[in-house]
């Protein structure tokens, strides 16, 4: 370029501008390459817009080379390619679900079914629990009570003929008493067992799966508190009934009227006793979780068990109800039949009960088998109820208390590596 504006060659003389130069064509008058099949953009009245030159109020200036044209107002760009859309939002994450129960408070029908979970993530260590409890509970129950009824029954045969009434009702009396022990093991198992179900569960929850070993170390430290809310439930129960079974006796001890009072008291005073019961166990239901969870004494696990259950009385009654039902209904389902099959097998084999001696080896064998489908439905039964009580607890302080965030981030915590989070079940003065 010139001073005076006019194009000069680069060898320096001044033939003047390249043909097209200014008009964008060639020399032979055709457009060039890089205007054919182009039209350059207007502005109003069709007049060219200068580039250079911002354009008119209320329009969009022409794209650059490689630029995107802008959107009509109120619309979005399309997307390039692998990218979402402007605006659009990143997406619902559902909670995570490291294990038995995503993290977040559950519903009613959620609650209902996660117990049924807990029988197929880890039945090693909690049916196996469950079959060990009550096959000692069995065990001692056949042996003590075995060996009391057979050393009665020989004391009664050796008795004379005047003092056998006396010998048998001691003998009476002595089995029942010997049946005493194999129902506190059974009471003392119950206990231990529900503790394990609870740690099984804690633990199924952050998706860990531990062994029966390190379930029953856990577990140990907390079996005496355990225990005392076990011996302390049951052991309320047994006075109230007392209570109204005494009061009611000394009422019918009166004679005439008396005994009609009094049995109105025994039978309405029970039912009350009853209705009483499950309120209170409603009540104090998430009590063993409270003890083996956060490690409370058995005092603070009462009243933490009765704060949280405040207000959701009939959420946690009716899961409890149900499920309890179901498994008797299954239970029913499973031991009728078998029972019937037993009772009518020896009389169609046998009809006139010649073989003595295989009537009662098949009665024998009958008996073992039901007592075995029995320990195996007990067993299966005391963990679903004891690990619903377990995620009803859970469901409760992820409502009251937001647990559902501490346990996201414990499980992101053991996700990036890091072992040195707290445990996320602890009340939140403990962490």
């Amino acid at each position: 370029m010139s001073d005076n504006g006019s194009w000069h060659s680069p060898s320096g003389d001044s033939a003047g501008p390249p043909p097209g130069a200014g008009d964008g064509r060639d020399g032979n008058g055709a457009q060039s390459g890089h205007a054919q099949g182009q039209h350059a953009p207007h502005g109003q009245h069709g007049a060219p817009y200068d580039q250079r030159q911002p354009p008119p109020y209320g329009q969009y200036a022409p794209p650059q080379y490689g630029q995107q044209q802008a959107p009509p107002y109120g619309q979005y760009p399309a997307p390039q390619f692998g990218q979402q859309p402007f605006g659009a939002p990143g997406g619902w994450a559902p909670p995570p679900t490291p294990g038995l129960i995503p993290l977040r408070p559950l519903s009613f029908g959620a609650l209902l079914t996660a117990p049924f979970k807990e029988l197929r993530h880890n039945p090693k260590a909690t049916v196996g629990s469950a079959l060990i409890i009550q096959g000692v509970v069995v065990l001692l129950t056949i042996v003590i009570t075995g060996v009391v009824t057979a050393v009665m029954l020989g004391r009664i045969d050796q008795a004379t003929a005047q003092d056998q009434d006396e010998i048998a009702a001691g003998a009476v009396l002595t089995i029942l008493l010997s049946m005493i022990v194999p129902l506190l093991v059974s009471v003392v198992g119950s206990a231990f067992l529900q503790g394990v179900v609870v740690t099984d569960t804690a633990r199924a929850i952050l998706g860990e799966k531990p062994r029966l070993r390190e379930i029953w170390r856990a577990t140990w430290p907390r079996f005496w508190t355990l225990l005392a809310w076990t011996f302390l439930y049951l052991g309320s129960i047994l006075v109230a009934l007392a209570v109204v079974g005494g009061l009611g006796a000394l009422v019918i001890v009166q004679g005439d009227a008396g005994i009609v009072i009094g049995i109105l008291i025994i039978v309405f005073g029970s039912l009350a006793v009853a209705a009483l019961g499950i309120w209170v166990f409603t009540k104090l239901a998430v009590a063993p979780s409270v003890i083996v969870m956060e490690r409370a004494s058995l005092k603070r696990a009462l009243a933490r068990s009765w704060s949280l259950t405040t207000g959701s009385f009939w959420k946690t009654f009716g899961v409890i109800f149900l499920i309890a039902t179901i498994l008797n209904i299954a239970a029913q389902i499973i031991t009728t039949p078998v029972s019937l099959i037993f009772g009518i097998v020896p009389g169609l084999l046998d009809p006139t009960g010649s073989d003595v001696g295989a009537m009662l080896a098949l009665l024998a064998v009958a008996e073992v088998i039901l007592v075995l489908i029995t320990v195996v439905l007990s067993a299966i039964m005391s963990v679903v109820q004891s690990g619903a009580l377990a995620l009803i607890y859970v469901d409760l302080r992820m409502r009251r208390e937001g647990l559902d965030i501490e346990l996201i981030r414990f499980v992101e915590s053991r996700q990036v590596g890091d072992l040195s989070a707290p445990d996320p079940f602890a009340p939140r003065s403990q962490q």
